[in-house]
């Protein structure tokens, strides 16, 4: 259950990484509502998967998939580069994640 809590605070990490570009400086009072709500939310479900898993691997998996996550949604949304490079290295993250979830114990 660990590693759900976890790839979850990922995902609303991603949801309040892209949250931020719609607040317009937190003058947004929904965007801005909404933002810091998924803060809250991601840092409650990594706290829960901090239960069970190591410090290190819980915070290079959680930063990876919201950076994972806030890049392909940077390239849908807002236009941001999609080069061979530097999906090369978002592939290296992905990968960084499956090595730590495959070379830790299980939860």
């Amino acid at each position: 259950m660990a590693w759900a809590y976890l790839f979850l605070a990922g995902l609303f990490e991603v949801g309040w990484a892209v949250g931020l570009k719609f607040t317009d400086g937190f003058s947004r009072p929904l965007p801005t509502a909404l933002t810091v709500a998924s803060m809250i939310v991601s840092l409650g479900l990594l706290g829960l998967a901090l239960k069970n898993l190591p410090l290190g691997t819980a915070y290079a998996v959680w930063t990876g998939v919201g950076t994972v996550g806030t890049v392909m949604l940077g390239i849908m949304l807002f236009g941001e580069a999609a080069d061979t490079l530097r999906l090369a290295c978002i592939g290296l993250i992905v990968a960084g994640i499956v090595g730590l979830k495959l070379v830790t114990p299980a939860a």
